[in-house]
């Protein structure tokens, strides 16, 4: 009868769990494989490789690996990433949750998680009113109207744009981490003659290093996958802002080269993987 019950427990519980591995299989495992087959084709948009893709095998994985482009779009999103999640968001988030109490926290956090929650088109279409070379409000505060910040210094927009944007995540998970940090261990160091700093250090890192790994895995997947940059400055000038996820749209979708495009969507996929793999090894030594 035991073996029944539990055979029966295990069709019980495929059943429950059939649905979500079905969507999983419709929504992200069969593009992923569309994507690949795509990436081994010459498949276009217009023209005789549309009709009648060919087989081409990894050309299109080498000329990725080997494309001036590519190499550059690459490097872009390593400079945002590190820029505006690993130091802008993270350190952001982490001193909004440890410096502000009260209502004033109450406060800031509505301003923090509405720049948050606000559809990218309408955010990114109110920096560009805030950064507007001719009548943008940065310009007009700071006196000197008529510099061009999305053409001189592009990069540095879209850091600062998402580290303002995507911080709420940050603060909020810096914030339910610092709530779980045992009081009496922050007595007992400030008993100990320990400073700001060393409370941090000692006490309060190692209590919440799970929560600092878990949110740079997110926030560093998001931000190097993100394709909000592109309503900023479309990649431009001159490729100064081309990101990843701008060389694929701009390859695959403006350029027509499908199967191109989805070998460079595989090479950052695997890109992924790895940076997940990484926190994923650090997470489980910190457990």
């Amino acid at each position: 009868m035991s073996t029944d019950a539990a055979g029966l427990g295990r069709v019980r519980a495929s059943a429950f769990v059939a649905p979500a591995l079905i969507l999983i299989a419709v929504f992200l495992v069969f593009p992923a494989l569309w994507v690949v087959l795509l990436g081994v084709t010459n498949y276009r948009l217009t023209g005789l490789a549309a009709a009648d893709p060919e087989f081409v095998g990894l050309d299109n994985f080498v000329s990725a690996l080997t494309d001036g482009r590519f190499l550059d779009s690459t490097w872009l999103t390593v400079q945002f990433v590190l820029g505006s999640a690993v130091i802008g968001q993270a350190i952001l988030g982490f001193t909004l949750a440890k410096v502000l109490h009260g209502r004033v926290k109450r406060f800031v956090e509505g301003l923090v998680i509405l720049a948050w929650i606000l559809p990218s088109a309408v955010v990114s279409f109110l920096w560009i009113a805030l950064l507007d070379r001719d009548s943008g409000t940065l310009n007009t505060l700071l006196g000197i109207p008529g510099f061009p910040w999305l053409l001189d210094h592009p990069m540095l927009s879209i850091i600062v744009f998402n580290t303002w944007r995507g911080t709420a995540f940050s603060m909020m998970l810096y914030g339910a981490a610092l709530g779980n940090v045992p009081p009496s261990h922050l007595e007992s160091a400030r008993l100990a003659g320990a400073n700001g700093w060393q409370q941090l250090r000692d006490v309060i890192f190692p209590h919440i290093r799970g929560h600092i790994l878990t949110n740079l895995l997110l926030i560093s997947l998001w931000t190097f996958n993100d394709f909000t940059p592109f309503l900023l400055t479309a990649g431009g000038p001159d490729g100064k802002s081309e990101i990843l996820a701008v060389h694929v749209y701009k390859v695959a979708l403006q350029g027509g080269e499908l199967g191109y495009g989805a070998a460079v969507s595989t090479v950052i996929l695997l890109i992924n993987l790895v940076v997940a793999v990484f926190y994923l090894r650090l997470l489980r030594e910190q457990r």
